[in-house]
């Protein structure tokens, strides 16, 4: 996805590892707030990434553009009442954290592109930095909210599906993770058949994503 380089490791890996240490803690607090403590039970209400990460996935999302972290537990049946709409809550306070990782970002990046002047070392390192958090953090958001089990916004799609529809996307449950791999490795499929390279994933996440950069830099002036 970004292309490896020692240079654009040095960015990349620590964006990534906060990006999805914030996104875990923010479904694990969100189910702590609705009454759930599985998350905290299991070590999860914090910002430690050891917590959070997932060896191989960050190792994949770093090298491949495609990965995961350790899903946060959570047990619903603890919500209490409106547990529908609080299961989608939970569900899209991670993908709601990218966006304001984003924000912070690009605020703290305007604010030191338009304040530096002739910068050091340190200072471009900070700036090359946060450029790709806030596309990392774009980019998160924009595929945590895909449709597709498991990711985030195949709960969101069942919290609002009618409950006699539940049935399709439990269904996809169990080829969720099929169904994205499958997404990854089309494009090159198609090439070794001599077909035209379709990108359907890089599509759907890459142009939302970036016009979702755009707005967030137009928001803090860059």
């Amino acid at each position: 996805m970004f292309g490896l380089s020692l240079e654009r490791l040095l960015y990349i890996v620590p964006a990534i590892v906060v990006a999805l240490t914030f996104h875990e803690y923010a479904h694990a607090r969100t189910a702590y707030a609705f009454g759930d403590t599985t998350a905290r039970d299991a070590g999860r209400l914090t910002f430690n990434p050891l917590k959070h990460l997932d060896p191989v996935g960050t190792l994949l999302l770093i090298i491949a553009g495609f990965g995961w972290a350790k899903p946060v537990p959570i047990n619903p049946f603890l919500f209490g009442d409106n547990r529908k709409r609080k299961l989608m809550a939970v569900s899209a306070a991670g993908p709601l954290m990218n966006v304001v990782e984003a924000l912070a970002g690009a605020a703290l990046l305007a604010l030191i592109v338009k304040n530096a002047g002739v910068g050091s070392a340190l200072i471009y390192y900070f700036i090359g930095f946060l450029s790709y958090f806030v596309m990392i953090n774009a980019v998160l958001a924009v595929f945590n909210l895909l449709p597709i089990p498991p990711l985030d916004g195949s709960k969101i799609l069942a919290g609002l599906l009618p409950a006699r529809q539940l049935n399709i996307v439990l269904t996809l449950e169990r080829y969720g993770f099929i169904i994205l791999l499958a997404l990854v490795f089309i494009p090159d499929i198609l090439s070794m058949f001599g077909l035209p390279r379709i990108d359907i994933l890089g599509t759907l996440i890459g142009v939302p994503a970036t016009w979702l950069v755009n707005v967030i830099y137009g928001a803090v002036g860059l």
